[in-house]
């Protein structure tokens, strides 16, 4: 299950803040080492001090909790982050909404964008004023029947089997497409998690949420306060990477809740 090491980016903003937040409620749940960075642009004459400035700000936010803290120097946040990833041995990295985002939703920033589209690792955003509950109530697999799903669903299920929450498997019914053999569908994907995890089938929900897009099917779905939505990247990702779709792109955007991203092929 990810989380066993959790890196976040900080930057002194109240988005920030949040990812901090929740990177740190998410090694509360594993057990896990947390690292927190700032990056910093080379050859930019204060910057390091700064980035050490931005540290001290975030180790006073922990108080006595354990975290790493390192100043990384990259010419991009999320190239600086994807790279500290891979030193430390991280394999979560937690990032906040860009600044000036709706509240409650996720607004994708220049570091995200990178790190949705390049990252080794799978990648967390957070929504705008999101507070992390005492602990996660379900876990969301965003499901379309395809191979980059059928991995997410197994790597949702054992993280769900650990955290002793429900597994919901969600599918979204645009315009006019075929109900039917979606919830088919739906309905091959239940073994994959019970097999992948020993989960029983009763803890395995399934749902169809119709809508004319994304926002409206998305909207007319219940969501919990502990919710955790997972995606999978493109088909069109290379192995070991995280590259997401146009259609799950929209789906993080008018996603509620925090929205994991899984690199293809990684186990």
């Amino acid at each position: 299950m990810i989380g066993a090491h959790v890196l976040v980016g900080y930057v002194p903003d109240q988005q920030a803040d949040e990812a901090l937040a929740l990177a740190r409620a998410i090694v509360a749940l594993t057990g896990g080492r947390l690292t927190v960075a700032a990056v910093h642009p080379p050859g930019r004459a204060g910057a390091a001090s700064e980035a050490g400035d931005t540290l001290r700000r975030a180790a006073e936010v922990l108080g006595d909790e354990p975290a790493d803290f390192v100043a990384q120097e990259s010419r991009g946040v999320g190239r600086g982050l994807s790279v500290l990833a891979g030193k430390v041995g991280a394999d979560l990295i937690v990032i906040g909404s860009a600044a000036g985002g709706a509240r409650g939703q996720i607004a994708v920033g220049g570091a995200a964008d990178h790190l949705l589209h390049a990252s080794s690792e799978a990648v967390l955003l957070t929504p705008s004023g999101y507070r992390p509950p005492e602990r996660v109530e379900r876990i969301t697999v965003g499901y379309v029947r395809r191979p980059q799903c059928d991995e997410a669903v197994g790597r949702a299920a054992v993280a769900a089997e650990r955290l002793d929450v429900p597994l919901r498997l969600l599918t979204l019914a645009l315009d006019e497409a075929d109900e039917g053999a979606l919830r088919d569908d739906l309905a091959l994907a239940v073994p994959l998690a019970t097999g992948a995890a020993g989960l029983d089938p009763g803890a395995v929900q399934t749902e169809l949420a119709a809508g004319h897009d994304v926002a409206a099917a998305l909207a007319a779905t219940d969501w919990l306060d502990g919710e955790l939505l997972v995606c999978a990247s493109s088909e069109d990702a290379a192995v070991h990477r995280v590259f997401l779709g146009e259609m799950a792109l929209k789906v993080l955007r008018a996603a509620p809740c925090p929205v994991a991203v899984l690199p293809r092929g990684r186990d």
